[in-house]
């Protein structure tokens, strides 16, 4: 009778012993396991009383309830040593009560919409970004209150619909030729094994896009749709080797698969990147033949819209000849350039301002001088991923001077250093090249807020990009969604770009752009290396010295060479992993002779 008791009186507090999922969602909390533990030990100590001690004193050679009447025992007059020196008094099942303690408090975290940061405890908002914990921005965008829950979000729709509304009249009496592609199958590209942590390359994205432009009263209302289609494996060997084809169309024979650690594909994402890949196919062949003004493809978890920036996921541009990484498994980019030279252009320009080097549209363009690639990134000395793109790398075998990187030293470059640069070597090299079709590889994960990026890119410093790029081959441009994670930041983004895209902002070019230390010394040594390739950057180089002084970057030309001792670098995942404090202590304080 004493055993049934312990065990009704369990289930009465939800904690029936034999039911440990009960157990995990009823403890949530310490304060909840103190008092179903009390609740469960008052009850035990009045069924167990003189009765019941006689009654044990009389069964004594019954195993099972002798070990009920010492639990009640202990309970009475128990101590933590006493706990301690009298381990084997408490059975499994006492122990298993505990078990829910750490397992409680492992499920009171949750990731943030907005930028997928962890957050603990009862917190509202995003301890790194400060969005709210119900945010709407999936619904309405970045109009959403990052501050409160979904409420009065209807006002602000209306608000900038009719803000707007006049610039939509203009559109649609001008014929604006801006076109959407929808396929909802690019839904399906997720990532299918349930990590510690949410992906960031996820279809959330696109949504908070989408919801953006659809507050914004971009669309719908001034775009036409066009369908998606998938590329051809003709057309993808034009980019990719037959092997890494092949290895992309075997994941939609199993559930779930990774190329690295951070590139995973399931069985529809093979399907979802050959519908990115032909969309911007498709995209590029029209723009350049005038049966669209630009192009935007938003392929994405419930529509694609095709405007003046291509929107799609997968991205692109760290897929090589031969493998998908960083998200990638089609090179979108590349597809698109070598689609728009099949319809008749015969030059074309990349500008990748993605906070990543796009390493693989740099492989496949290498040795290609009809492929100018222009790419800002950080990259710090190869500490930051994908550690590739360097000033000194050029392009190779006669292509020397058609692949340029500016490669950030260190975070925190904004709008200034981006514009400075802009000014001073993207434009100037451009223009001699004149291509005759662009590309974007747009990329907001140098926007601020970003966690991957870390720099401080402003929506209004990507419109002002876009704007300058404008005048480059008659506006014939197509902008390509790559990297951005966090949806506030890249959906305001790609917003403002968008706007620009639609002659609906046309902020003049600033006349004096004062760029960072950091960034002033990246644009110099750039400059240095391409004026041998492009000898117009000869006058700007010396222009530049003379304005703002170049403090002396080679020893030789201090007099004397300066000994440095050798730090030693831990590869940049050490920084995330277990090794995280011997990463600190490396990079901060360690060195080797």
């Amino acid at each position: 009778m004493a055993s049934e008791a312990v065990q009704v009186n369990c289930v009465m507090n939800g904690e029936a012993n034999n039911n440990q999922a009960l157990k995990r969602k009823h403890l949530v909390s310490n304060e909840n396991i103190t008092a179903c533990y009390c609740d469960v030990v008052s009850v035990d100590t009045g069924d167990i009383g003189t009765s019941g001690r006689d009654t044990l004193a009389n069964i004594i050679d019954d195993r099972q309830l002798d070990g009920v009447s010492k639990k009640a025992r202990l309970q009475k007059e128990v101590t933590i040593q006493d706990m301690y020196n009298n381990q084997d008094a408490f059975g499994n099942e006492d122990d298993s009560d505990w078990e829910p303690v750490q397992k409680g408090i492992e499920i009171m975290k949750w990731f943030c919409t907005n930028c997928t940061m962890v957050n603990f405890n009862d917190a509202v908002h995003c301890d790194i970004c400060g969005e709210h914990k119900a945010s709407g921005i999936l619904r309405h965008g970045f109009y959403a209150s990052p501050c409160s829950p979904e409420v009065d979000l209807i006002q602000v729709e209306s608000e900038a619909r009719q803000r707007d509304k006049d610039l939509q009249l203009e559109a649609s009496s001008s014929n604006c030729l801006t076109a959407v592609g929808f396929d909802e199958k690019m839904l399906l590209h997720s990532e299918v094994e349930k990590k510690s942590h949410p992906h960031p390359e996820r279809p959330d994205r696109l949504l908070a896009i989408a919801a953006s432009l659809a507050a914004a009263g971009i669309f719908p209302g001034k775009c036409c749709p066009i369908p998606a289609r998938e590329i051809t494996k003709e057309e993808l060997q034009k980019v990719h080797s037959l092997e890494h084809i092949e290895a992309v169309e075997f994941t939609s024979q199993v559930l779930s698969s990774y190329f690295s650690p951070d590139t995973y594909a399931n069985e529809h994402s093979a399907r979802s990147a050959r519908l990115a890949a032909g969309l911007c196919a498709d995209l590029a062949s029209a723009i350049f033949s005038g049966h669209m003004r630009n192009g935007f493809a938003l392929v994405c978890t419930s529509f694609d819209i095709l405007f003046n920036v291509h929107k799609i996921r997968p991205p692109g541009h760290h897929a090589g000849v031969t493998q998908a990484m960083g998200f990638c498994l089609h090179n979108n980019a590349a597809v698109a350039a070598l689609a728009a030279q099949v319809a008749g252009a015969k030059k074309v320009l990349i500008i990748d301002w993605d906070v990543h080097h796009g390493n693989g549209t740099q492989e496949i363009f290498d040795q290609n001088k009809s492929v100018l690639y222009i790419s800002l990134h950080r990259h710090e000395r190869g500490k930051f991923y994908p550690g590739t793109g360097a000033a000194f790398e050029i392009g190779s075998k006669g292509a020397e001077g058609y692949c340029v990187n500016i490669p950030w030293s260190c975070g925190g470059v904004g709008d200034n250093d981006y514009i400075f640069a802009f000014q001073h070597v993207v434009l100037p090299i451009a223009s001699k090249f004149a291509p005759d079709f662009t590309i974007i590889s747009a990329g907001f994960d140098a926007a601020c807020g970003d966690p991957l990026g870390g720099c401080d890119v402003t929506p209004a410093g990507y419109a002002q990009m876009t704007h300058m790029l404008s005048t480059l081959c008659g506006g014939k441009m197509l902008v390509i969604l790559e990297g951005g994670y966090n949806l506030r930041s890249i959906s305001s983004s790609t917003t403002a770009v968008v706007k620009v895209l639609l002659g609906e902002s046309s902020e003049c070019e600033p006349e004096n752009t004062a760029p960072s230390k950091a960034g002033l010394l990246t644009v110099l040594e750039v400059l240095k290396i391409q004026m041998k390739y492009w000898p117009t950057l000869s006058s700007s180089f010396e222009k530049l010295q003379a304005q703002w002084g170049m403090p002396c970057t080679d020893n030789q030309s201090k007099g004397k060479e300066v000994k440095k001792r050798r730090v030693f670098e831990p590869p940049m995942w050490w920084r995330w992993g277990r090794k995280q404090l011997l990463y600190h202590i490396l990079t901060g304080h360690f060195y080797l002779r």
